[in-house]
C-alpha cells in the first residue's frame, strides 16, 4: 500500500491528512494533522451484513490519551479509564455528519476509532478528528 499525503491550508494553519501509513490492517485509515494537533482515525466494516435488524450499526469510538497532552498517569492506576462525558459527546459529534454518507439499507457492522495522539492549544482535536472521520 503506497502512502498518500493531501494537505491544504485551512484556517490559516495546515491541514495534512496522510493515508496508506499507518493501521494497514483496517478498512480506511488516516492520520490528519492540524497545526500540532495529531488524530489517528481507523475505520473498519464487516464483510456481511447482519441479519435480523432495522438499523445501521455503526461505532464510534473517540479516545482521549492523557499522553497527547503530555500528562502520564502515575501512582497506583496505571490506566485511562472510562472515556470522560466529553469523549462522548465528541463521539456523538462524529456520528452525526458521518452517518448520512452510508447508503439507505447498509447493515454492515462500521467501527469508527479517532485517537487523539496530540494536542495543542489552537486546534481542537474533536474538528480533527471529524475530518479524519470523513476520510477514513
Amino acid at each position: 500500500m503506497s502512502v498518500h499525503t493531501f494537505s491544504t491550508i485551512l484556517g490559516g494553519r495546515p491541514l495534512v491528512i496522510e493515508t496508506g501509513k499507518m493501521a494497514k490492517q483496517a478498512n480506511g485509515a488516516v492520520l490528519v494533522r492540524y497545526g500540532d494537533t495529531v488524530v489517528l482515525v481507523a475505520a473498519t466494516a464487516s464483510a456481511e451484513p447482519r441479519e435480523g435488524i432495522d438499523f445501521f450499526p455503526m461505532t464510534i469510538d473517540y479516545e482521549e490519551r492523557l499522553y497527547a497532552v503530555g500528562k502520564i498517569p502515575g501512582g497506583f492506576i496505571k490506566r485511562e479509564g472510562r472515556p470522560s462525558e466529553a469523549a462522548i459527546l465528541a463521539a456523538r459529534l462524529i456520528d452525526r455528519p458521518l452517518r448520512p454518507l452510508f447508503p439507505k439499507g447498509f447493515r454492515n457492522d462500521v467501527h469508527v476509532v479517532a485517537t487523539v495522539l496530540s494536542v495543542d492549544q489552537d486546534n481542537p482535536p474533536e474538528i480533527t478528528a471529524m475530518i479524519g472521520a470523513s476520510c477514513a
